[in-house]
């Protein structure tokens, strides 16, 4: 599903070269659970925004699903981005005047769908998320391990076919993340959705069915 080729994005402090990703070849077979270990600022997060679409690297392929995004004009992008992949990261970012239902179909404002069908979509992701009785709680009325279940509902409105994780559970205590995380899994085995999960917490590595490492925008694969 994902095939990247030497990928390599630099960045510039005070005329000093930074390699933040090293050319970084790697492929995720669709409906794979990958997990990316690595200290702060070793790349993880610039990788994901690569793959994303966030940010455009200054040598290498990405290629999803045989399209190469890189060839990609901005409303293709946009489109790959909104339909294709979802973010989740270490913050929930919620709308605060928006109720967790509001939240959760903010993705589709663009979307041909019915609202009557989009809003069904969104009650069934928030009962699964065990969610069923905050509809029309706004985010000051949730914890914050609700919240980020309000998120991750979010991320899956559209449907998307990959899911990129950016420290989802990093300021979460034990129990949530272990919600978290149990939640992840289940949309990969039961929806075969393709999840890149990133963090620096090798136990929560473990739970993917690859691992790899990043240093200092190298990456290599845990046996």
């Amino acid at each position: 599903m994902i095939d990247v080729s030497n990928l390599t994005k630099r960045y510039f402090i005070d005329s000093e070269e930074i390699r933040a990703v090293d050319g970084v070849t790697f492929n995720i077979k669709k409906g794979e659970f990958v997990s990316i270990v690595g200290h702060s600022g070793s790349g993880k997060t610039t990788l994901l925004s690569l793959i994303g679409g966030l940010t455009r690297p200054d040598e290498g392929m990405i290629t999803i699903n045989g399209v190469d995004i890189l060839s990609l004009n901005d409303d293709e992008l946009s489109e790959y981005r909104n339909k294709k992949v979802s973010f989740v990261y270490q913050f929930s970012s919620l709308i605060p005047t928006l109720t967790s239902l509001e939240n959760v179909i903010l993705p589709t404002i663009f979307s041909k769908e019915k609202r009557t069908a989009i809003t069904s979509k969104a009650k069934e992701l928030l009962e699964l998320v065990g969610l069923k009785d905050k509809f029309n709680a706004y985010p000051t009325q949730l914890s914050g391990g609700q919240q980020r279940r309000v998120a991750i509902a979010r991320a899956f409105i559209n449907e998307p076919e990959l899911i990129l994780a950016d420290e989802p559970t990093g300021d979460l205590d034990e129990d949530t993340e272990r919600e978290v995380m149990g939640l992840f899994e289940r949309f990969n085995k039961e929806m075969g959705i393709t999840f890149v999960l990133v963090t620096h917490n090798r136990e929560l590595a473990k739970a993917a069915s690859r691992r790899f490492q990043m240093s200092s925008g190298k990456l290599n694969e845990l046996i």
